[in-house]
Parts: C-alpha cells; structure tokens; sequence
C-alpha cells in the first residue's frame, strides 16, 4: 500500500501505486479479508513501496534541528542532514563524539507511551541506557519513516510496537555491530571477543574499554553489517520491564510542546466561526464593528467559515462576537436524526450487502433451528473531543512554508500544504510536536487545510485554534452504524446458523479507496467477519450507507468497538435464550481460540464470576474480543439506581503477545476503559435542523474522575510477536457493561449510550 492509498487528496509523494507494487489488490469479498488482511497487504506493498526503508540502512542521517517554536527534549523534529561528526548508521540512531545518543521517534507521541516503548526497542540491542537518550521527532519522510503496516508514514491503527518489534530492534543491533567492530579493528581482535554494555564496547580478555563516542568516526567507515542476529528474550534487560515514561517530566514541568503551545516571532491569533449547518458556505459579513476592536488586524473569508485576526486570542475572539455574518444554510438546514437512522434502515433492509464472510449454509441452518433470535443494534455519532484542542500555525510565504501542530500523518499535511500554497515539496516544512490526544481525530487534515487558506492571506504566522464549540460541532464524527443481526439455535441453544449485516459509512471509502473494493469496508467489518466462536453456518456482509453530509472518520478502533458491541450483546441475548451462564456459554463456543479461551478464563476467575453473589441493583457482564493482533477479556460490574449506572469495577485480562513495558500496557488499557465507559453511558452526537446539537463538555458528558471504576488489568505472559494495545480497551468495554447492566435490572439495550433509556424506561 503506497502513501496515497491514504491520501484523502490523492496527492502523490514518490511512493509507487499499490497496485504496482504488490501486483493487484486482494479480493476484499474473501471471506477472510479482514482489517488484519488489509493491513497485512499493507505490510506486503510498503515494503516494497520503502525500498529497505527500515532493514537498509544507507539511508542519510537526521539532525537534532528544532525549528522555530524552541527546543526540549522530546519537542523537536530532526529535519536538517545530521551535522559532521555524528554516527548515523540509520534513519532512527544518532550518536556524537561525546557518546551522547538521539533516537528519531517514526511515531507521534498522543498519550500512548511509544516515546518510551520504542526506545525501548531500540536500547535494548543498541545495549545503552534509556536515562541516557535524547528523543526527537521524524520529520514527514515515507520513505525513511513509513510504518508498512500502514502504507504510510502515520500513527494509528494500534500498529506502533507491531510495526516496530522487529525494525526498532534491529536497527539498535547493526549500529551495536557497527561500534563493536570499530573497536575491535582499533584493538586487533576478534569482534566475536568483544561485547557491547552502557554504551561502551568491552573485550573482556584484555579489559579494555571504550566510549561510543570515541567510535563513531570509525565506526560510520565500515560497511553495514547484514542480518545481525537479535538479542534471544531470555537476554533482554530492558524490554519487558516496568519502565518509567521519558516523556512525563517534561509534561509534568511544562517544557513539553503540544501544538498549542507554539510561539514563533511575530505571531498573530485567528479565531474562528464556521458554518453551523453541514454543507454550508459563508454569504456575508459585516466587518464593520469587529475592526473597530482594539488588536484586531483582519477579517479573512474561506470557503465556509470566517476568521479574525488578532495580536492575541482575546481581541480576535472579540472581534469574532462583532461580526454579523450570513450563511447560506443550503439543503443540509432539515437534516435530521430521523431521516439519517431511516436511511440506514433502509439500508440494512433492502437488497443484498457487499459479502465479508461467508460459511456453511446459512438458510439451511436456520431452517433446522429449533429457536431464532433477531435483533437490531444502533451506534451513534461520536466526537473525538480531545482534550488538546483542534489547532494549526502556519506561516505561508512566497519561498515557504512552515506549519507547527501535533498530527498523526505528517506527509499528508505536506501532501495539502503543497496542493494549496502551490510551492514545491522542499520549501514545506511541518514542525510536528506531541499531541494532547489523537483517537484518530489528528489522521484528518482539515485544521491543516483551513489554517493554511487563512495564512495565505494574512503574511505573518498565524496560530488558528477552534473552540471547544468548534471542536465538537465541526469534528469528523465516529459513524452512526445500523446493524441487524438474527442466529438460528439448535436444541441445546448452540448457535447453527448466523447471519449479521451492517449498515454505515465507509470510512474507508474516502480516506483509503484501494482498500474499499467491491462495495465493502474491511474496517466496517473487523471482528465481525472474523469471530473466535465456531459458527458453522454464517454470513456478514455490509451495506455502505452514507449519513447525508455529515463527515465520518476513524475513532479509537472504529470497526472493533461497533462490532464487539453488537456480537457480544448478542452473544449475551443467545446465553440468556438458552438459560446458559454467558461465561459458560462463550467457552463452549471457543473450543477452536485458545488464546481468547484463555483471556476468558483469566478474567472471569480474576473478577469472582459465579463465585460471588451481587446486592440487587448491580450486575456483573463479559466481552471477548479479538483485534489488533491482541486478545481481550473483560468483566464489568455495575450499579444501577434510579436509572443511572455506575460502573464499579472492570476487569481484564489481555494477551498482547511480547510486553514491552507492562505499564504502558495497563495505562493504555486503563485509559482505554475510560474512553469506552464515557461512550457506553454518556456521549452522542445528535443532528437537528442540520447542525450538531452539542457544544461543550456540558452537553457532550465525559467520565469524572470520581466516577471512574476500579480498573485491574491481568496481562496473560505470551512469546508470540506483539499485538495492538491503544484501541483495544474501548473496543471491548461497552458490551461488557451493557450485558451487566441485563444482569442488573433484566433490561435488554441494544442502542447506545444507554443512560436516557434507563431512566426513561
């Protein structure tokens, strides 16, 4: 998959078509092409796309240079060729004559703790210590920085250690090699007589030792070595340990940068007011009041919004509240919530959907069935609601560009600042910084777009920041999914026949078409076509239902959260059919998934399933799940009084292959709970009269801290290679407290969030 499989623009960036370069694109109606084979496929053609992007390592070096918005430890980008003296055996290592160690991140930093694991990786082989590195950005680079799972140069998808475990790695074991072979040509001995600790390469027959630092210079003359064998796991001193994160102090203490935080010199504010109705643009503006503010500069028009310029936030946000502005609402201003969920009935209704799996004889199933079960499942629009505020500073110039924010596609904000300012790849320069939350909101370019149409017109840097207003009522929202699903049960009430169709956005379809092939999103899909439960007969298929005009986009494990939502209630609805305990149930139709057998087991003897009994008002539920390349299992305990649940406890035990650092595995796991509860229980985006009913953290709920379960994580010890952790959590978390609150109160929901249908009920 070449970067402009996930261009939404199409621009091109040197990488070779997909098509080209694998030879054709997989059959998406394979019934096994799930988001794992899309992603596999990825892995195939941007290998061949990088050209030994990370296993070649005559790449050139990257510097320390920081751009314009200042220097901290993990706030700078590496864009400039390295200065001289300095040992850059590939894209990802630097080391001075002093011996001090730069390791370039190829991923963003948005909470997840890459900036530690990844070091990780690479301190491991490279056998120095992590107090000792300094970190810093990878420029926008495909061909140096593309994650082949992704096809591109992006931080999503629960790819970052997957992506990583091998390359990270290796690339510390060459530039190790490297070094100790330097040393031992310097000693005339044996490089196999020498080994490499802290940073120094030791022969231990002469106790002799030398610095890094004092190898370098030799050490960048020597050929690469090939296929230098990697540590064996029962050796690794860092990886897998409980590693403190290196990004903390300097967020602790401020001296992080978040795109938010940027100040470049002469540096002026844009705030902004967009069309609140979808599909609108901007009639007219009355400009008269809001130049008579104090530090307001301009009043620029783009498109559908409007902004003005100020020499600080206040004047341009008061300038803002002068201004009279017309909108042509257009026909977006009647969208409804009602016509968008009959359309997607109307959808999962009519005609056939687009096949993702397909075994056995379904009809035939269920015409010998003994009892069947049908059911309707609705998801609703989600923001991303990030705590860090959508925001992008530009300065658009006549011979360059610069732009500073947090993004997780750095080469697609190359890709659109070079279609709108008309200037040449090489005069872009994008200063990416850490991110104050990702959850997929920072994939898309449009903060970037919009900032750079103002900062055409304005000449001097310009720092645009939405609102929270903005933010939430202008976000490109998790799609609302419609899902029908009906099993045929034989006598003993197993499962024979399954048939499960989705109606919703492809995703897919506008950010990565190449992979939307024959009518079906492989994203729309994941877990669903691909269960761990032995189903005989089943068929999943989709049905791609656009919401009118309303923006969809990834968030936090799009495909897996709707689909182990729906699967697992139901599984749930088909254990309460047959009169069989849900955990009872779930075992004995994992006979053929041991992993997820396991997480199972772990996690219901962790929680006390069966063992104990709960006060009336409180329900104990499960979920499983398999996604990411990880394994899921959670237990969730709640309260419900008087219509409002609280979630007391969740459980969960996870196998995600090798750990790297298991803090970072709980505290992702623990977040992601967080993230799922907040969905389950509070958060929907509503339409009327076409605009967004929500604004603010007052309308669109997030968890308190106070109401925050007690979260215990139990991660199952595995050897097989790494799988996903970032989005897992939240897949997982809803269907777990939907089946405790049944358990609770004996009330079936199948919409979510499910606080206004309990107390209404």
């Amino acid at each position: 998959m070449s970067q402009g499989l996930l261009d939404a623009q199409g621009a091109a960036n040197g990488a070779p078509d997909a098509q080209a370069a694998a030879g054709a694109v997989p059959d998406a109606n394979d019934p096994h092409f799930s988001r794992r084979a899309f992603l596999k496929f990825g892995a195939t053609v941007g290998v061949a796309a990088g050209g030994g992007l990370l296993l070649g390592f005559s790449v050139l070096a990257l510097s320390q240079g920081q751009g314009q918005a200042g220097k901290s430890m993990i706030g700078g980008d590496a864009s400039e060729p390295a200065p001289a003296g300095v040992f850059a055996p590939n894209a990802f290592i630097q080391i001075d004559t002093a011996g001090s160690v730069t390791l370039v991140i190829p991923k963003v930093e948005m909470g997840q703790g890459v900036y530690t694991s990844i070091p990780m990786l690479i301190a491991e082989e490279l056998e120095v210590s992590l107090e000792s590195v300094t970190l810093d950005h990878a420029p926008p680079d495909a061909t140096r920085f593309m994650d082949p799972l992704l096809g591109a140069q992006a931080t999503g998808g629960s790819t970052s250690i997957r992506y990583a475990w091998d390359p990270m790695r290796k690339a510390g074991a060459t530039a190790r090699m490297l070094l100790i072979n330097a040393a031992a040509q310097q000693w005339h001995v044996d490089p196999a007589s020498c080994h490499a600790h802290a940073g120094h390469v030791i022969h231990a027959a002469s106790r002799r030792s030398i610095g890094y630092g004092q190898l370098v210079t030799a050490a960048a003359k020597l050929p690469v070595p090939q296929n230098v064998p990697l540590k064996d796991p029962k050796d690794f001193r860092i990886i897998g340990t409980a590693v403190k994160r290196l990004d903390s102090p300097e967020k602790v203490d401020g001296t992080a940068l978040f795109g938010l935080d940027v100040r470049v010199p002469d540096m002026v504010y844009a705030a902004i007011a967009t069309c609140p109705v979808f599909g609108g643009t901007l009639a007219s503006v009355d400009d008269g009041n809001a130049k008579k503010i104090a530090g307001v500069r301009q009043v620029v028009k783009v498109d559908n919004a409007v902004a003005v310029i100020g020499d600080h936030t206040w004047a341009a946000k008061r300038g803002l509240a002068a201004l009279d502005i017309r909108w042509n609402e257009g026909a977006g201003a009647t969208l409804s919530m009602t016509q968008i969920v009959d359309d997607l009935a109307g959808a999962a209704n009519d005609g056939a959907g687009a096949v993702a799996r397909k075994d056995g004889d379904v009809e035939k199933g269920f015409s010998d069935a003994r009892t069947r079960v049908d059911a309707v499942y609705q998801q609703p629009f989600l923001a991303h609601a990030t705590m860090e505020p959508v925001n992008c500073t530009v300065h658009v110039r006549a011979d360059g560009c610069d732009i500073w924010l947090g993004t997780q596609v750095p080469t697609r904000i190359v890709d659109v600042a070079v279609q709108i300012t008309g200037l040449p790849t090489g005069k872009i320069t994008v200063h990416n910084h850490l991110l104050g939350g990702g959850f997929g909101r920072r994939l898309e370019v449009d903060m970037a777009i919009q900032a750079l149409k103002i900062g055409k017109q304005v000449g001097t840097p310009v720092k645009v920041v939405w609102t929270r207003e903005e933010d939430i009522q202008h976000d490109m929202y998790r799609p609302y999914y419609y899902d029908k699903i009906s099993a045929g049960l034989d006598a003993n009430g197993k499962p024979i026949a399954w048939q499960h169709r989705i109606a919703g956005s492809s995703i897919m379809a506008r950010y990565a078409p190449p992979a939307f092939q024959h009518g079906l999103d492989p994203d729309a899909v994941e877990v669903s076509a691909n269960l761990p439960y032995d189903l005989p007969n089943q068929v999943v298929d989709y049905v791609r239902q656009e919401p009118r005009a309303v923006p969809t986009a990834f968030w936090r494990g799009v495909g897996a959260t709707r689909g182990t939502f729906v699967v697992e209630c139901f599984i749930d609805e088909l254990a309460a059919q047959a009169k069989v305990d849900p955990v009872k149930y779930r075992r004995d139709l994992l006979g053929k998934s041991p992993r997820v057998l396991n997480v199972l087991d772990t996690a219901a003897r962790a929680a006390g399933w069966g063992s104990t009994s709960l006060p009336q008002g409180r329900g104990r539920g499960v979920s499983v799940m398999h996604a990411f390349g990880s394994f899921f299992a959670m237990v969730a305990d709640v309260r419900v009084d008087h219509g409002e649940v609280t979630v007391n406890r969740v459980v969960c035990a996870v196998d995600c292959g090798m750990v790297v650092n298991p803090d970072t595995i709980e505290a992702q796991v623990q977040g992601g709970i967080i993230f799922g509860v907040t969905a389950a229980l509070y958060s929907e985006i509503t339409i009327r009269d076409g605009r967004v009913e929500q604004s603010n953290f007052t309308d669109y709920r997030m968890l308190r801290i106070d109401q925050t379960p007690n979260i215990e994580v139990h991660i199952v010890k595995s050897t097989e290679a790494p799988g996903g952790i970032g989005e897992p959590g939240t897949a997982a978390l809803a269907p777990a407290v939907v089946n405790a609150i049944y358990a609770a109160t004996g009330k079936r929901l199948r919409r979510l969030p499910v606080g206004d249908q309990l107390r209404s009920a």
